[in-house]
Order: structure tokens, then C-alpha cells, then sequence
């Protein structure tokens, strides 16, 4: 009350001087071995929200410049310790974290905690009902409570930029990680699992935005390479196949006023069609059988496995559609005796309705 009255510089100084000159001197002696960017970041947040205190209560003119002096002290500290996180990703491999199996690894579990953290104080991605907004004030109170961060300015824009700088470097950390797996397909699962993990956690805090859509863009990618492999473990002849017709039959032109394609000889071999199809009548659920146990072994969390065995199911219902189509368009007159042992799409289908029904 005496300040807020009177306000007098002279008077506050010969009070605090020397209390808060300690204060500053012992705050900086403590962040020379100060590693904490959670805590940092914390003490940014609550400086601030002092910061809008002092000016609530008048006594602005004689503690803001104290809490600017805290300030320009916490944030090259911060990024300090930003810098020296992003150089122990950049300069993390295997034989300093450890290898690890096609399971996440601990490092992703330790950066999504991280990053969750830090985006949690800046405020960005929280659902803003019922809680605080990082400008001190509950949501709905006085003021302009955003969803952005409130921190503004070349520093908390360089906050921002290195958390998009160390999207990219665990991504990178993660392919370097990868690549102790001898085959492609280990490595896949491994960054399918690590995906996963970290996007699980962003979940469970409620974090959404760019670092979230990177990581779950990545996540896709990696889903689709794995579908390919996959179903070329068990089905590569008829892939190969279809693959291959399909892109001889663009090719080939039809004389005009023709009705169908080329001679069935000159496009394929109606052994090597009658062999697929008496290969895939055979062993088409025994394939689907393996293909789930696979999937269910490669990945932690379960709903993730469900979702790509749908997919990978799913590819396989199309590239079986995508054979007979290519059967039907050969054979457009007279289909050969062989077609009698083709497996309907509908039976196809409905296994995988049963494989789906797990979920």
C-alpha cells in the first residue's frame, strides 16, 4: 500500500536494493549449472505472471524493471539448454543410446515427454476450458486468453524454432537408430513402433499442432511401406504380376474398331496365370493367418497392430481385384477353364471382417 501510494524510486531502493541485488546475484549463480529447460520455462511463466501483478496493483514503476533484470536472465539460459539438447540428438547413434530391438525405443518416450511439457507451458494445443492461459489469467476472465503462445518476441519465437529444429533431429536420431536392422522390413516396424509411442503421448497430454501432424504424417508413410512388405513376404508372385501386366497392357494399343486387347499369349503366359491362381486359391487364409500373427508380434500397442492389419488386408482384398481385372481384360471372350478357381472377393472380404471384428 505504501508503494502503490507513493511509488517513490529513492525510497523503494534504499528498502530492497540490496535484498533483490542478491536476489539477481544468487537467481544467476544458480543457473551456470542450471540444466532444467522444464524449470526455466516454468520461472519465465511465473515471472511474467508477475509482471501483470505489479501493473493490477499500481507498483509497476519500481518492480517491473527488477522482473525484466529475471527475465533477460532465464531466457539465454534457455537457450543454452535447448542448444545443448539438440546437440546430444544430433550426436546421439547406437552405441551411445543403445540399439534396442524393433520396439520403441526410450528415447522417443523421453523427447514426447519433453516436448509435451514445453508446448503444455507455452500453452499451445491445451483445450482452453476451465484452464489457465499462459498470460496468468483463467480462461474466460478479463483479458484476451489465446490458444497461441503469449510469449512473443524473438524469444519465445526462438523457443518455437527449436522445437520444429528437434522434430527433425529425433526424426533423424530415429533413422539412424533404424539402420542397425539388417532388413528393410525390421526397419520399418521399428519406426512405425517409435511413431506411434510418440503420438500415443501427445494424446494422453492433449497436445496437438505441427510437431503432432509431422510425426503422424511420417506415421502414415511408414504404414503403407510396411503394407508393401508385408504382403510381398507371402504374396510377392501375384504383386509382381499385376504390377508388371498392368503396366505392359498400358502400353500395348489396340487396333482400331478392335474389341478387345492383344492375343491372351502376347500379353501373358496362361500357364503362369493358372499357376497364381490355383497358388493363391490354396494358401490365400493360410497367408492372411500368418500376416495377422506377424502383426500382432511387431507392435506394442495393440490398436495400432489392428489398424495396419486392416490395412494391410485391405491392400491385399485390392491387389486380388486388380488380378482378376486384369483376367477378365485378357480373356474378355472366353475365360480360360482355370477362372472356376478363383476366390471370390467376397469371401475375401468377409475374413478380413472376421480379423476386424478383434479390434
Amino acid at each position: 500500500q505504501f508503494f502503490k501510494e507513493y511509488g517513490q524510486d529513492d525510497c523503494w531502493h534504499s528498502i530492497f536494493g540490496k535484498t533483490l541485488s542478491l536476489v539477481l546475484e544468487q537467481t544467476e549463480n544458480y543457473l551456470f549449472n542450471c540444466h532444467d529447460a522444464i524449470g526455466i520455462l516454468l520461472m519465465i511463466k511465473l515471472t511474467h505472471y508477475y509482471k501483470r501483478m505489479v501493473t493490477a496493483r499500481g507498483i509497476d514503476k519500481v518492480m517491473e524493471p527488477f522482473l525484466d533484470r529475471v527475465t533477460s536472465l532465464f531466457w539465454p539460459r534457455l537457450k543454452m539448454v535447448m542448444d545443448a539438447h539438440l546437440r546430444s540428438i544430433r550426436g546421439a547413434n547406437p552405441k551411445k543410446v543403445g540399439a534396442g530391438d524393433i520396439h520403441a525405443h526410450l528415447v522417443s518416450r523421453r523427447y514426447a515427454e519433453f516436448t509435451c511439457s514445453i508446448l503444455l507451458i507455452l500453452n499451445r494445443g491445451r483445450k482452453t476450458t476451465g484452464e489457465s492461459s499462459l498470460n496468468g489469467l483463467p480462461n474466460g476472465s478479463p483479458g484476451k486468453p489465446t490458444d497461441k503462445p503469449t510469449l512473443r518476441g524473438s524469444a519465445g519465437d526462438m523457443l518455437v524454432n527449436d522445437l520444429d529444429v528437434m522434430v527433425e533431429e529425433m526424426i533423424l536420431l530415429l533413422k539412424r537408430l533404424s539402420d542397425v536392422h539388417l532388413t528393410n522390413k525390421k526397419r520399418i516396424i521399428f519406426m512405425i513402433n517409435n511413431l506411434d509411442s510418440i503420438i500415443t503421448i501427445f494424446k494422453e497430454r492433449r497436445v496437438s499442432g505441427r510437431e503432432m501432424n509431422r510425426f503422424s504424417e511420417l506415421l502414415v508413410q511408414q504404414r503403407e511401406l510396411f503394407v508393401e512388405e508385408e504382403l510381398l513376404q507371402t504374396f510377392s508372385k501375384m504383386i509382381a504380376f499385376v504390377q508388371q501386366t498392368e503396366a505392359h497392357m498400358s502400353r500395348i494399343t489396340a487396333p482400331r474398331g478392335a474389341r478387345g486387347v492383344a492375343a491372351p499369349a502376347d500379353v501373358v503366359n496362361p500357364e503362369v496365370v493358372e499357376s497364381l491362381v490355383h497358388e493363391f486359391a490354396s494358401n490365400w487364409k493360410s497367408g492372411i493367418e500368418q500376416i495377422n500373427r506377424n502383426v500382432l508380434s511387431y507392435f506394442s500397442n495393440f490398436r495400432n497392430g489392428m489398424e495396419i492389419l486392416k490395412q494391410v488386408l485391405t491392400q491385399l482384398l485390392l491387389y486380388y481385384t486388380r488380378f482378376q481385372d486384369v483376367i477378365r481384360k485378357v480373356w474378355r471372350g472366353k475365360p480360360p477353364s482355370f477362372c472356376k478357381d478363383l476366390v471370390s472377393t467376397s469371401v475375401i472380404l468377409a475374413e478380413i471382417k472376421k480379423h476386424a471384428l478383434s479390434i
